[in-house]
């Protein structure tokens, strides 16, 4: 397929993560089916119009993928990352999870979780495809919309983007960070806590993964944690009403077109056995933010130096928007308002795993969500 020859969807789906596999198998059950190669004269034909012959074209989708297979993110997580220690994992639709070994690294048993699925359900998903640009085609606000990608580009009524967030890291800057002589790495290139042996590990960060490979490191090798703001831990127990308040959270401020705060921000960190034990080693001593990065470790808060060899940036992700750039979909806020899973500005676009769908719970009921705005949308614009 070249530029002079597009491929044409009622649906794009970007990313095979979660939240687009949710979507994908939405789409299907709605009765959506994988996109064709284009026949001339058969392309961007509406719901419920006929081709020659008279007969009534079913909806069409196609999702691409960046990946070379299966797993979304969870195929860069860490091996240390075992099924036991995963912050809970939703079944996806329709399908649920094979029996789970505690002791499997998350990487490899959700790839595998995730291919079984893509190939029982027959997803019509596409890979590996770097999808570079979504634009309008045109000023008409019921038109079709340009997908650019690596492997040419594609005409579409509607988008699903279920980037995630895995492919932006968030790096904090601070005074004096490029003079610093040792290492520095974020989270996203973790792999394991036996190359730190020997050196102190600066860990920074407030999240699940921060205290997480705090504990893990700290059994190797000396270590000091560091947050900008104190830590909140969660005592009572994480239920379904908790869950619900702390997503609801979240969702007022996408709807308010302001960047979407972490839904673990919103929780607060919850003891686990782990974590418990990790605390009772006197791993978790927070310290302030330090003041400045010097070739051999910290300027802390009080003047005083800490050695390093190592700082960990355990400083979360940001949304992997950049492909839709082209849209201007960002608000003075600095956010994307949103109405549900769509788009307030640009109804033709849903995002998934965005904001209070970046769960996995959440990410099943945007799949659902998405899907049933965008038959609204094609049934009233066909």
């Amino acid at each position: 397929m070249n530029q002079a020859d597009p491929g044409f969807a009622d649906v794009v789906v970007i990313g095979a993560g979660q939240a687009g596999l949710s979507a994908a198998y939405h789409l299907q059950r709605r009765g959506f089916v994988p996109a064709l190669p284009p026949v001339t004269g058969q392309e961007g034909r509406g719901p419920g119009s006929a081709d020659p012959e008279g007969a009534a074209r079913p909806l069409t989708y196609v999702v691409f993928d960046a990946e070379e297979g299966p797993g979304g993110a969870w195929r860069h997580r860490w091996k240390s990352l075992l099924m036991a220690t995963v912050n809970g994992i939703s079944d996806l639709p329709g399908i649920p999870q094979p029996t789970v070994d505690p002791a499997e690294a998350s990487s490899t048993f959700l790839s595998r979780y995730f291919g079984g699925y893509e190939a029982e359900l027959g997803l019509a998903i596409v890979r590996p495809v770097k999808v570079r640009s979504v634009s309008r085609e045109d000023s008409n606000p019921a038109g079709r919309l340009r997908i650019a990608t690596s492997r040419g580009v594609w005409s579409a009524r509607a988008v699903i983007n279920a980037t995630g967030t895995w492919t932006r890291p968030f790096w904090p800057i601070y005074p004096g960070q490029s003079s610093f002589r040792g290492r520095q790495l974020h989270v996203a290139d973790y792999v394991s806590a036996d190359e730190f042996r020997g050196r102190h590990v600066i860990v920074v960060g407030g999240g699940i993964s921060a205290v997480g490979l705090l504990d893990e490191i700290s059994k190797v090798t000396g270590t000091t944690w560091f947050t900008r703001r104190e830590p909140v831990w969660r005592d009572a127990a994480f239920d379904r009403q908790a869950g619900h308040d702390a997503v609801a959270l979240v969702e007022e401020r996408v709807r308010q077109g302001l960047p979407p705060q972490s839904v673990v921000a919103a929780t607060g960190l919850i003891w686990t056995p782990a974590l418990r034990a990790a605390a009772a080693r006197g791993v978790l001593q927070r310290h302030p933010m330090f003041t400045g990065i010097e070739p051999g470790g910290v300027r802390l808060a009080d003047g005083s130096f800490l050695a390093a060899d190592v700082i960990l940036w355990a400083t979360g992700f940001r949304a992997e928007l950049e492909h839709l750039a082209p849209l201007h979909l960002r608000g003075p806020g600095g956010g994307i308002a949103m109405d549900g899973t769509q788009v307030a500005a640009e109804p033709r676009v849903h995002l998934v795993g965005y904001g209070p769908s970046s769960s996995t719970i959440g990410a099943n009921r945007a799949g659902r969500a998405a899907v049933a705005g965008i038959v609204k949308l094609l049934s009233g614009s066909g």
